[in-house]
């Protein structure tokens, strides 16, 4: 298919300029002023920004074994209609990613999927903490990233161990879910005045950051890649720009509810409001804004979370932690960090799209949009006004803490391997 993107401001790492885009055969084949092509389909991209698809580096897809909350299909939806081109998936499936055969078994699904989709794989087997996975054998197959995500490798030893045979294998990374099991045992909100008010356990800030000091403490022994998963205080990312002052191979992300949600929230035991890490103060949010604004924070990810609804609708201790967020996550940057003046439209694409490609080693997304390129694309209109509807969602769940919030930004048309797999915010498949 050829397609020519008509009328747009193109941004990607190399600046900002007005240009039509000529995709054929999966490729960017031209980049300029009032271009043509014949029998091309036209996409219109007035007041539009055209930027390199979208990079999430923590999606839970829930497949294996979740289906009733997701699948690979709808969570790739929500996916290209939040302008993501290509997904992380998270290995907290049941089984969990852990050997070859549910690897291929996620590529096999993901093949079909309207984003590309890459496994991540569990750092221990069975996530357990107990035992390291085949990492080698894994990072064969193509993975690039290896997490316990939503359980801390809390065993040091373990974790030297697994950033030491981590350095043997090109390009693979130790992403850690910062969260010490002991500090946050039986907790379901951040500790602090508003858990105290509430009478509900909480998980102190410190339960974050000490996994954090740690890790940062064994990337220096090692001279391994440590990133921070889903970081939420202000401690853990002073720690994080301290370390990279000094040079260490750390990286780290943040997930849009933490620079847009507080534990303020959990006032009305509203179980749509819990996730893990929890929200935390106005101070933590402040310093995530910072750490995204100032280079700390490398990515932005959404941490898509969902769950049946039946599971989120059980009393606020019971109910399972996890948000959406694929489809919201432009809108929230634009809307909490761009609009306000925090960040530039440019440094905004960076965290969404070109800085998590680069970081999860994934060659054929981020940009630049330049002809012999792949067309990985998102358009999307910076100033389109729209209120956040749960029913409208493409995920399986429903479980969005934003519903009957306006926001600002809306993707447009999204195109994979030059291929339209969202056209005027209408899924193709």
């Amino acid at each position: 298919m050829n397609l020519l993107i008509q009328g747009g401001t193109v941004i990607d790492a190399g600046g900002s300029r007005r240009a039509d885009v000529v995709v054929r055969d999966g490729v960017i084949a031209e980049v300029g002023e009032k271009l043509t092509a014949a029998g091309a389909t036209v996409l219109e991209a007035d007041g539009c920004i055209v930027s390199p698809g979208f990079v999430d580096l923590h999606t839970h897809l829930r497949e294996p074994g979740g289906e009733d909350a997701e699948t690979i299909e709808t969570g790739a939806r929500a996916g290209a209609l939040g302008g993501y081109t290509a997904l992380v998936a998270m290995p907290n499936t049941n089984p969990p990613i852990d050997t070859a055969a549910v690897v291929e078994q996620v590529l096999r699904v993901g093949r079909a999927a309207p984003c590309d989709v890459y496994p991540s794989a569990c750092i221990t087997k069975a996530r357990a903490g107990e035992e390291l996975a085949p990492l080698g054998e894994l990072h064969g197959l193509g993975v690039r990233i290896f997490t316990d995500d939503g359980t801390c490798v809390a065993d040091a030893g373990l974790m030297r161990r697994a950033l030491e045979y981590a350095r043997a294998l090109p390009g693979a990374v130790l992403a850690q879910h910062c969260e010490d099991p002991q500090l946050a045992r039986g907790g379901h909100m951040n500790e602090g005045s508003m858990s105290s008010w509430l009478g509900v356990p909480g998980m102190p800030a410190e339960a974050e950051s000490v996994v954090v000091a740690r890790d940062i403490a064994l990337a220096g022994l090692t001279g391994g890649r440590v990133h921070f998963l889903h970081l939420s205080t202000a401690a853990s990312i002073e720690l994080v720009r301290a370390a990279k002052a000094k040079g260490l191979a750390v990286t780290a992300e943040a997930a849009p509810h933490h620079f847009t949600l507080t534990d303020a929230l959990c006032c009305g035991y509203d179980p749509l409001f819990k996730v893990n890490p929890p929200l935390r103060t106005d101070d933590d949010v402040k310093a995530v804004k910072e750490g995204l604004a100032d280079g700390t924070i490398d990515a932005i990810a959404t941490d898509h979370a969902p769950h049946p609804a039946q599971e989120k609708e059980k009393a606020f201790d019971e109910a399972p932690p996890g948000m959406l967020g694929l489809e919201t996550a432009l809108a929230l940057t634009l809307t909490e960090l761009v609009i306000p003046g925090l960040i530039d439209l440019p440094r905004a694409l960076a965290l969404l799209s070109w800085q998590p490609a680069r970081l999860a080693g994934i060659a054929g997304h981020g940009g630049p949009i330049a002809p012999g390129r792949p067309a990985q694309l998102a358009v999307f209109d910076p100033e389109a006004v729209w209120e956040v509807d749960p029913t409208r969602l493409a995920s399986r769940s429903r479980n969005t803490p934003y519903a009957g919030r306006k926001l600002t930004g809306k993707v447009r048309h999204t195109v994979l391997a030059g291929e339209p797999v969202v056209i005027d915010g209408q899924a193709q498949r």
